[in-house]
C-alpha cells in the first residue's frame, strides 16, 4: 500500500490517479496511523514552503514522516514535497524544513527567463547510481513538466540524480537510499512520467 500524504495542500487527486494507473494501491492519509500502516510514501506538493511546514506541524505529521523514512520505507517527494526534505528555503526565511537532506532551497533570479519556470524541459541523468532504479528505462534528456520558482541546492552532490538547464543548471531530481525527490511533476509528464511512477510502485 502506498500512502499519499494529505496535509491540506497539494494536487492529491491527480497524483493518486496517476499512481493507480501505474499499478499502485493507494491510500490518502493524514495521520500517524495511516503513515505507519503503509509500505511506501508519496509526498505531493503545491504551495509555499512556510505554509506547508505549518500544516505538517499542526497535523503532527513531521515525526511520522521522518520515522517512516528512517525505517527504510521508499519515499517520493514531488515538487514542494522534494523541497521540504531540505533544511531551509529562501521562500520562507526562518522556517525549518524537514532537514532530512542537507542543503537549502533557492529562488530563480529574475532575468532573461521567466519565473516561475513553467512547462516542458529535459532532464540530464547523472551517472549510474544504485538509487536510479526510479529512472529505469527512462531515456536521458527526456522531457518532463515543471511548475516552480524555487530549486534545491544539496550540500552532498552525491544525491543528485538529474539536472536541468533553465538559465542555470539546477538539480531536478535527487536520490539517497530509500529517498527520492523530483522537482518536476511525473503525474503531468505523460508516458515518461507514468513510467517513473511505475518504477516507484515496483521498488
Amino acid at each position: 500500500m502506498i500512502a499519499v500524504i494529505d496535509y491540506g495542500m497539494g494536487n492529491l487527486r491527480s497524483v493518486e490517479k496517476a499512481l493507480e494507473v501505474a499499478g499502485g494501491k493507494i491510500l490518502v492519509v493524514s495521520d500517524r496511523k495511516g503513515i505507519e500502516g503503509c509500505d511506501k510514501l508519496v509526498f505531493p506538493g503545491v504551495g509555499s514552503f512556510g505554509d506547508a511546514m505549518k500544516e505538517l506541524k499542526a497535523r503532527r505529521l513531521i515525526d511520522p514522516i521522518k520515522d517512516a523514512i528512517k525505517s527504510g520505507k521508499p519515499f517520493l517527494g514531488l515538487c514542494l514535497g522534494l523541497q521540504l526534505l531540505f533544511k531551509k528555503s529562501e521562500e520562507a526565511p526562518g522556517v525549518r524544513g524537514l532537514g532530512i537532506l542537507g542543503g537549502e532551497v533557492k529562488r530563480f533570479r529574475p532575468g532573461a527567463l521567466k519565473v516561475p519556470h513553467m512547462g516542458w524541459n529535459n532532464i540530464e541523468i547523472r551517472g549510474q547510481m544504485p538509487e536510479n532504479r526510479i529512472l529505469d528505462k527512462i531515456p536521458n534528456n527526456s522531457y518532463m513538466y515543471f511548475v516552480h520558482s524555487y530549486y534545491v541546492k544539496p550540500e552532498d552532490k552525491g544525491v543528485v540524480l538529474t539536472t536541468t538547464d533553465y538559465g542555470i543548471k539546477f538539480v531536478s531530481a535527487v536520490a539517497r537510499n530509500n529517498i527520492y525527490g523530483l522537482q518536476f511533476h511525473p503525474e503531468k509528464s505523460q508516458v515518461v512520467g507514468l513510467k517513473i511512477l511505475k518504477n516507484f510502485v515496483r521498488l
